[in-house]
């Protein structure tokens, strides 16, 4: 059986939604219907979490197995504290190599989403939304250098959070984190590139 470990903040853990849409779960639930059998992803990840408190968190799990196939998500609580890119860039690639001890050591096995542009939702009525969106910009271009620097993958998920920003349907009720719908875009993406390196070995 393959095991999973998800990474990140409140887009992981799927903010008001049930937890089997949140995209890990159907992540796991599609590769499940193509008879890859995936144990229930390992799960740390709180709404919130700047990749500091992710680094934190991860250290007082201290969980010492690696998993099949790892998923990193994490910058955008960062870029709303207002938070340095220099500081992220050093920050997020100490998680990207945690990332990649969980996976074995194996960069194919590391999966990293790219950070939804909050500033196309309801949620960011009043604010400079153009200031917004292009340090999300700025975070995922530094997020995208590094992970392919170090043979990750990376999905960019930016453009349909953007694309469905003002769509109840693909919004949670809050009007700011995805709806399951939402989540399940994510995971028909990732469930093919994970898929992909599962039928690979190593």
């Amino acid at each position: 059986m393959y095991t999973y470990l998800a990474l990140g903040d409140s887009y992981t853990i799927g903010e008001l939604v049930p937890m089997h849409e949140n995209f890990p779960f159907q992540t796991v639930d599609l590769l499940r219907k193509n008879s890859i059998d995936v144990a229930d992803p390992v799960i740390i990840a709180t709404t919130g979490w700047t990749t500091d408190e992710l680094a934190a968190s991860i250290m007082e799990h201290n969980i010492m197995e690696t998993f099949s196939f790892v998923t990193l998500l994490i910058g955008v609580n960062n870029q709303y504290r207002g938070r340095s890119l220099e500081n992220y860039r050093e920050e997020y690639l100490e998680l990207l190599n945690q990332a990649i001890a969980y996976a074995g050591g194996i960069t194919s096995r590391v999966f990293v989403l790219s950070i939804p542009d909050w500033a196309a939702t309801p949620f960011a009525e009043g604010k400079d939304r153009n200031t917004i969106a292009l340090e999300i910009d700025d975070y995922n271009a530094a997020c995208r250098f590094i992970t392919i620097e170090h043979k990750c993958h990376y999905l960019d998920i930016t453009p349909g959070t953007r694309e469905h920003g003002m769509d109840k349907a693909f919004l949670a009720t809050d009007e700011l984190h995805p709806s399951g719908k939402e989540y399940g875009l994510w995971a028909a993406e990732l469930a093919v590139m994970v898929e992909r390196e599962l039928k690979k070995g190593v």
